[in-house]
């Protein structure tokens, strides 16, 4: 048997007006040291969003979130950030902001494969 690997995530938040505190769940990124795995996982529900927020704009998230997705695969693209190593990059994305696209706090867990835990997490937390 597999020793369980320790990984770490938390949920990715939508808040159309910071000053107010509201926010939807609309993904998941999940760390793994041992394993060397850093993914995010997102959905992006516009119904549901219009809703919640009618004056949103949606292609600035998109770009956001693209931009996160670049920085977790360590692609130049994702600038100076995604250069860091995994640790610091997931760091730097979950770390506290004052901004429309926040992280929850961070929660630790173990598995044997994360890739399994993140779309688990990505079903329990965002769908």
């Amino acid at each position: 048997m597999q020793d369980k690997l320790v990984y770490e995530y938390a949920s990715i938040r939508l808040v159309p007006k910071v000053e107010r505190e509201e926010f939807i769940n609309i993904g998941v990124i999940l760390f793994s040291k041992r394993k060397k795995y850093l993914a995010m996982k997102y959905q992006i529900n516009e119904k549901r969003l219009q809703a919640f927020a009618e004056d949103i704009d949606l292609e600035a998230i998109r770009d956001h979130l693209k931009s996160w997705e670049l920085i977790c695969q360590g692609d130049p693209l994702g600038g100076a950030i995604a250069q860091q190593d995994m640790a610091y990059r997931f760091r730097w994305i979950t770390a506290p902001k004052s901004t429309i696209l926040q992280c929850s706090k961070v929660h630790p867990g173990l598995c044997e494969e994360p890739e399994g835990v993140l779309e688990r997490l990505f079903e329990k937390y965002v769908l």
